[in-house]
């Protein structure tokens, strides 16, 4: 009950009396736990002759016989702890134990004294941590003066110090938080807010605590170890016989050592709903403590929704608008599970990609981390980047059918049988892997967040692994609560304005100067987790065959030639160390021919045997779906496709201006990519241009000491084995080229109705790709064209201009044309390519 690890108490005298808070819902465990305490079971416990008296753990029978003790006695929580019986060395529920109609770990009373003779191992009496009566005053300074508010802390203290001995037989799996809205509720800061609330507003403070509350039990996960046992065993099946499989152990063992002193956030890609499952599933393998998975309400239908609740997932309101109760409740829960270091997780992306490849991130709930980091509510919080990355997914038909204007289909009861079905297909490996874990202060810190260090910052977290242990905080649930996610999260709560909490001791200028301060400092935070999530991502047998077949332009490769044409960015990828799936597979005929019978099963490969060897192309139609492999991977090859079109720009120019064109092609292409791809600071991503051309061409630095770029730097890129600015860019270029030519046609004294346009590029979109005017069907996309139009906003070309109308379009007509003229070069780079020479293969 209280701050330390060890069983013994901290007097340096031992105790005069004890008090043993029995915590027992039935007369056959307080009979359990009277007989152990008659045998001398505490004293022999805690090495202690001092007299025993038995209280319940019951706030009113506390204040009545302890809070005003004047002595100094041993407080002892103590529980009867229930197994479910041993099964192949692990003891967990099942269904089979439903039978007896009877939670194996809370059985019923009849239940009890039937263990009790024929299976006495089902049962132990277990003691949380003790502590003084004088020790709990100190620890609750606040509630020492009134008898019911000290009792209710005593409660809290002992049922959290029995669920942690609990956690020491069971495993940490089976974290799970108590009393969380009655702490909250009983929180002087949390009443204070609300009475402020209800003094602006006018509404009685009694009415005020009651919304809260309403609130706090909608919100609060109300997690149970049954049915997350149960449901473990229900879903499991459900990817299991889907996908195999491969997670980091060297990863869980360093997050393991930093969770002992912080909370982490883990912060996955999102490309399936199957995402929570499957690291919710890793985690409990792992016995790691599970998470708190916070979502949006989409998924919170019946019977999903109360499973969910009932296994960790938090589900919060799509919206809330000007609702000040709910707000203020939303941020005390959140800051509540940070500060008692229970572990979260969420999908920043805001929704599955649609494209394969990471989204721009949301940075709503990064807002209410950073706002309890500047209250001080937290001093830190470890982010850990997730990639989920699975070789095949059963769910991108619906995924590639949205992206050309269907529609989404809405969750349901038959959604979720439809989803379940769709997943009994065998679909090769699944990859978790987890990056390097970031120190939210420290990062928010060095992106201009005006916070201050808190009072004792302990180790530094540049190497957050090797940061020491501490003993966790007492005064409630501390510990990362359990949760079997039961469902991914399709849709986060919208951006939420975190307020700006007090207590960062920065007198700013002005109040805008610090919300401008914290709004780039959360979103730059953002962008490193993209990184991190992209630094581990791994390069997957399918994501490297769609990449080379998508660079072929309307022709069928036999084996041999994919082979051909794969082996050179194999040589790449292995020179570089990207991580990497079973890539070695792809060397061998048999594990090739395996790879692209699987993509023909999954309908994404055309498979043509009538001839004299079987050739490969992409499907008619399955454009798209071959992009969501090759995406999940492309950001490993972007520098290297700007590289080449800033050779082919570069080479356009006048001998002796050729370097500095080329450079200022490669700035703008990354300009133009921005909203696509995650790119460094200027001075790093020059750094990362030049170590690529020194791998083409060796000798670089020489050639261009004149300041020229000859046509040799081309035939070294294409004597390389193999092009990419065609594979890797042509559909974002393509996208941005229909939105811009929708936009010169388009009124520059009107306004721009987004949805509209993007209806409308879809139409036009079409067209263009019969009229091959568009390479390649996967640039029709509901989510490029969204990406794209996000450019064409942060260039001006949106916003309409009455005043002077001419000059917007004249604007646009140029950024269409600029976009024509970087088609030409991908398509350029494309005729350079080896596997386009049929000569060579």
């Amino acid at each position: 009950m209280i701050d330390h690890d060890s069983r013994i108490p901290t007097a340096t005298t031992a105790p005069r009396s004890v008090v043993a808070l029995v915590d027992s819902t039935t007369h056959v465990e307080r009979e359990l736990v009277g007989s152990w305490l008659a045998e001398g079971g505490i004293n022999q416990e805690f090495g202690t002759e001092a007299p025993v008296t038995q209280i319940d753990l019951d706030p009113t029978a506390i204040a009545t016989r302890l809070v005003d003790r004047h002595d100094d006695p041993l407080v002892v929580p103590v529980r009867v702890l229930w197994l479910p019986p041993e099964r192949d060395g692990v003891r967990r529920t099942t269904f089979t134990d439903l039978i007896t109609l009877s939670n194996p770990r809370k059985p019923n009373r009849l239940m009890q004294r039937r263990l009790i003779g024929k299976a006495p191992d089902r049962h132990l009496v277990l003691t949380g941590q003790p502590a003084r009566l004088s020790e709990l005053r100190a620890n609750n300074p606040g509630a020492a003066g009134a008898a019911e508010a000290f009792a209710r802390a005593i409660v809290r203290a002992g049922i959290v110090a029995l669920e942690r001995a609990e956690r020491a037989v069971i495993g940490d799996r089976y974290k799970v938080p108590r009393l969380v809205a009655e702490e909250i509720l009983d929180s002087p800061e949390f009443l204070r807010r609300l009475d402020d609330i209800a003094a602006h507003t006018g509404t009685s403070p009694r009415e005020m605590h009651r919304r809260a509350e309403k609130a706090l039990r909608e919100l609060v996960a109300a997690q149970s170890r049954l049915v997350s046992d149960l449901f473990t065993q229900a879903m499991r099946p459900v990817h299991a016989s889907t996908w195999k499989v491969d997670d980091d152990p060297v990863g869980f063992e360093r997050l393991r050592s930093l969770n002992r002193r912080y909370p982490l956030v883990f912060l996955p890609s999102h490309r399936s709903y199957v995402d929570a499952f499957v690291l919710g599933d890793v985690l409990a393998r792992n016995d790691f403590p599970p998470n708190h998975v916070i979502g949006g309400a989409n998924l919170g239908f019946w019977p999903m929704g109360p499973i969910a609740r009932r296994t960790g997932t938090v589900f919060i309101r799509r919206s809330f608008g000007d609702d000040e109760v709910y707000k203020a409740v939303v941020e005390e829960y959140f800051a509540y599970l940070l500060a008692k270091r229970f572990n979260l997780e969420w999908y920043f992306e805001g929704g599955r990609t649609r494209t394969g490849k990471l989204r721009p991130p949301r940075y709503g709930l990064l807002n209410y981390l950073a706002a309890a980091l500047r209250s001080g509510r937290v001093d830190d919080v470890m982010l850990v980047p997730v990639s989920i990355t699975y070789e095949r997914l059963n769910e991108i038909g619906a995924i590639a059918d949205e992206q050309t204007g269907g529609k989404k289909q809405p969750e349901g009861l038959a959604w979720l049988a439809r989803y379940v079905r769709n997943q009994q297909h065998s679909a090769g490996r699944v990859y978790v892997r987890f990056g390097e874990p970031l120190s939210a202060r420290e990062r928010l810190t060095a992106h201009g967040d005006p916070l201050v260090e808190p009072a004792d910052p302990g180790p530094t977290v540049s190497n957050p692994a090797a940061a020491k242990a501490d003993p966790e905080p007492e005064t409630s649930n501390s510990t990362p609560a359990t949760s079997n996610p039961a469902v991914a999260v399709s849709e986060l709560a919208p951006a939420m304005s975190a307020s700006a909490a007090g207590g960062n001791g920065v007198v700013p200028e002005s109040e805008s100067v610090v919300e401008e301060q914290e709004r780039r400092a959360v979103q730059r935070l953002a962008f490193d987790v993209a990184v991190g999530i992209n630094a581990v991502t791994p390069i997957t047998v399918n994501a490297l065959t769609t990449l080379v077949l998508l660079g072929v332009h309307e022709r069928a490769l036999t084996r041999d030639e994919l082979r051909a044409a794969i082996a050179p960015v194999l040589g790449y990828i292995e020179y570089r160390d990207l991580p990497r799936g079973e890539l070695d597979t792809l060397r061998d005929d048999h594990g090739l021919a395996v790879v692209l019978e699987q993509l023909a099963i999954a309908k994404v490969v055309t498979v043509y045997r009538g001839g004299l060897e079987p050739v490969y192309s992409i499907g008619a139609g399955a454009h798209l779906e071959a992009a969501f492999y090759r995406n999940s991977a492309v950001h490993w090859f972007v520098n290297r496709a700007i590289l080449e079109l800033a050779v082919l720009t570069a080479v356009e120019a006048p001998e002796g201006d050729q370097l500095r064109v080329g450079w200022e092609a490669a700035y703008r292409l990354r300009d133009l990519l921005k909203f696509e791809f995650f790119f460094p600071e200027r001075a790093e991503f020059t750094s990362e241009l030049t170590a690529e051309m020194l791998h083409v061409d060796p000798q670089w630095h020489r050639r261009t000491a004149a300041g020229t770029v000859g046509t040799e730097i081309l035939a070294q890129l294409a004597g390389s084995g193999f092009m990419m600015a065609h594979r890797v860019l042509r559909s974002f270029f393509d996208a941005q080229l229909v939105v811009a030519e929708r936009l010169a046609a388009h009124d520059p004294a009107t306004a721009v109705d987004r949805k509209a346009i993007i209806d409308e590029c879809l139409n036009v979109g079409r067209q263009m790709l019969l009229q091959q005017r568009l390479q390649s069907p996967e640039s029709v996309s509901s989510e490029l064209f969204g990406s794209a139009l996000k450019l064409a906003d942060n260039h001006g070309l949106l916003t309409p201009d009455p005043a002077d109308p001419a000059e917007l379009a004249a604007r646009r007509t140029r950024f269409a044309g600029e976009l024509r003229a970087i088609g030409g070069r991908i398509t350029r780079a494309a005729t350079l390519d080896p596997s386009n020479r049929l000569e060579t293969l």
